[in-house]
C-alpha cells in the first residue's frame, strides 16, 4: 500500500513493542493489588490448581480497563521521549514532516485499539465479570482447609476452639482439649481426650473426631430450666469414655456458586442488554410513581376515613348544613374523651401518611438506584475507549516536549498522570451514583478534564514550545514583569497629570 510510508512503520515497530512491554508490566501490578484484596478468599482454602488459573484469568480481564489506557500513556512518553532525545523528531521536522503527520500512524492505531477496547468492555468483560464474581462467591463460602496447629488454640471451626499439645508422625493427635460454644457460652461443653484421629465424612460436609480416653463436662443448667420449666439448677454432666466420634458440621468441598443469580447484575450485561434493563426500569418506575400518586391523593389525604365512627363527620351535608358547622365552637363543645379520641385519631392518621410517604420514596429510590447503575456501567464502556485516546494525545506531546526517554521520567509522570486521572474518574463516579450529579456528567468527568490537557500539550508540541525549559520559564517570568513595570508607570503619569 503506497500510502504507508517507511518511517510509518519505524514509528509502528518502536511504538508496539514499548506498548506490549508496558501492557504486560501494568496487567502484572494492577493483578498483585488485586490479588492482595482478595488474599483472604485464597489463603488456606486448599484450592486446586485449575481453580487458582481459572481466577488468574478473570482477574486479568478485570484490570484490563485500568491497564490499558495507562500502557498507552507510558509507552507514548517512552517512545517519543526517545526520539525527542536521539535527535530522531528534529530530523523528521528538519525534513519537513510536521507533528500531525509523525502522529498520523499511530493515532489510527490507537483509534483501532480505541474501537477494540469497546469492544472488549462490550462483549468479554461482562462475561469475564460474571465468572469472577461468582468464582469469588465460591471461594468465600468454602471452609478454610484444616491445619490443626500444635500448642495453640484452633478456632477456624465455627463454635469450636480445639488444642493440641502434640501430633504423631501419622496425623494422630495428642492430648486434646475441645470447648463447644455451637450452642452458647452458657451451654458449653469441655471435651478432654489422650488420642484423636481426624477425618471427613464422603460428601466432605462433617468432620468426623474419634476421641479415645477422654472426658466430656457439659453445663445443664440452662438446657434443664428449658426442659423441664423449673429454675432447678444442676451444675453439670460429667461422661468418661474410652471412644468417642463427635461430628462437626465443616463443609470441606469447594462448590460453584450460581452464575444465573448475577446475570441481573449491571457488570453482566452488554450495551444493549444494559439499555433493555434502563428502559424496562424507567416504565417499571413511573407506573410505580403514578400508582403511588394516586393512592396518595385519591385514597390518603382526600379520600373519606371512617374507621373512627364516633367522631367521623357525616359525609353528605347540605350547603347550610356546612355553614352551620363551626369547628372551634363543635371543638369547644367536645366531652374530654372526644378530644382525646380526635387527637389520637390524627396521631395516627399523621404516623400511617409519613409510614407510607417513606415507604414510597424507598421504592422509587431503589429503582432510580437500579437504573442509574445501569446507566454509569453504560457510559463506562465509552469512557474506557475515549481514554485511549486521550491519554495517547497527552503522552506522546509531552515525550517530544520533555525529550527524555527510558523508564525514569516518563514513569513518573505517567504515574503521575494517572493517579490524577484516577481521582478524578472516581469522583465523578460517586457523584453519579450518588445522584448528585447526571451520571453521563460523572463518568465524563476525567476526559472532560483531560481532553483539553491533550489539546494543549499537542499544540505547544506541534509549535516546538520550551514548555518544560527553566529559562523560558525565567524569560517570560522577565518579560512579564517588564510589561507590569511599564503599564504601572503609564498608570502614574496618568495619574500625577489628572491630579495637576
Amino acid at each position: 500500500m503506497r500510502w504507508i510510508k517507511k518511517i510509518d512503520i519505524y514509528l509502528l515497530r518502536n511504538f508496539v513493542g514499548l506498548f506490549l512491554a508496558t501492557f504486560f508490566i501494568c496487567i502484572f501490578i494492577l493483578l498483585m493489588q488485586f490479588m492482595w484484596m482478595h488474599v483472604n478468599d485464597l489463603v488456606g482454602k486448599g484450592i486446586g490448581i485449575g481453580v487458582l488459573a481459572e481466577f488468574f484469568i478473570y482477574a486479568v480481564a478485570s484490570v484490563v480497563p485500568l491497564a490499558l489506557p495507562l500502557a498507552i500513556l507510558l509507552s507514548s512518553l517512552i517512545s517519543f521521549g526517545n526520539l525527542a532525545e536521539q535527535f530522531e523528531l528534529t530530523a523528521m521536522k528538519a525534513a519537513g514532516i510536521s507533528l500531525f503527520r509523525i502522529l498520523r500512524p499511530l493515532a489510527l492505531a490507537i483509534s483501532l485499539l480505541s474501537v477494540g477496547a469497546f469492544f472488549f468492555s462490550n462483549n468479554v468483560l461482562p462475561k469475564s465479570q460474571m465468572k469472577l464474581w461468582a468464582l469469588i462467591f465460591s471461594l468465600r463460602q468454602k471452609s478454610p482447609e484444616l491445619q490443626i496447629p500444635v500448642g495453640e488454640f484452633y478456632d477456624e471451626i465455627s463454635g469450636f476452639h480445639i488444642y493440641v499439645r502434640d501430633k504423631t508422625h501419622k496425623g494422630e493427635l495428642l492430648n486434646l482439649m475441645i470447648y463447644d460454644y455451637s450452642e452458647g457460652f452458657e451451654n458449653a461443653t469441655v471435651t478432654v481426650a489422650d488420642t484423636g484421629r481426624l477425618s471427613s465424612s464422603a460428601d466432605k460436609r462433617f468432620l468426623m473426631l474419634d476421641l479415645i480416653n477422654g472426658e466430656s463436662f457439659e453445663n445443664l443448667d440452662k438446657k434443664q430450666q428449658r426442659a423441664t420449666g423449673t429454675t432447678k439448677s444442676i451444675p453439670y454432666r460429667r461422661e468418661t469414655f474410652s471412644h468417642k466420634r463427635v461430628v462437626i458440621d465443616f463443609a470441606t468441598d469447594f462448590s460453584r456458586y450460581d452464575e444465573s443469580l448475577l446475570e441481573d447484575q449491571h457488570v453482566s450485561k452488554n450495551l444493549s442488554q444494559l439499555q433493555h434493563s434502563i428502559d424496562s426500569m424507567r416504565t417499571v418506575s413511573q407506573a410505580r410513581f403514578e400508582e403511588q400518586s394516586t393512592d396518595l391523593i385519591q385514597n390518603r389525604y382526600f379520600g373519606r376515613d371512617n374507621t373512627h365512627a364516633e367522631v367521623a363527620i357525616p359525609e353528605v351535608l347540605t350547603p347550610e348544613e356546612q355553614q352551620a358547622y363551626n369547628l372551634d365552637s363543635l371543638w369547644a363543645s367536645a366531652t374530654l374523651e372526644q378530644i382525646w379520641l380526635v387527637k389520637r385519631f390524627a396521631l395516627e392518621k399523621a404516623i400511617n401518611y409519613r409510614d407510607q410517604i417513606e415507604y414510597n420514596a424507598i421504592m422509587l429510590d431503589d429503582a432510580e438506584r437500579y437504573i442509574r447503575k445501569h446507566a454509569i456501567e453504560m457510559h463506562r464502556k465509552f469512557t474506557l475507549a475515549f481514554a485511549c485516546l486521550v491519554f495517547f494525545f497527552i503522552g506522546a506531546p509531552l515525550g517530544a516536549i520533555i525529550r527524555k526517554g527510558g523508564l525514569g521520567a516518563p514513569v513518573v509522570i505517567s504515574v503521575i498522570l494517572f493517579i490524577i486521572y484516577y481521582i478524578i474518574d472516581n469522583t465523578g463516579y460517586k457523584m453519579a451514583r450518588e445522584a448528585l450529579w447526571p451520571c453521563w456528567a460523572g463518568m465524563w468527568l476525567s476526559s472532560f478534564v483531560l481532553f483539553p490537557l491533550g489539546v494543549f500539550l499537542t499544540y505547544k508540541a506541534a509549535t516546538d514550545s520550551p514548555l518544560f525549559n527553566p529559562e523560558a520559564w525565567v524569560i517570560g517570568w522577565r518579560r512579564m514583569k517588564e510589561k507590569i513595570r511599564i503599564y504601572a508607570d503609564k498608570y502614574n503619569r496618568r495619574s500625577v497629570t489628572g491630579l495637576s
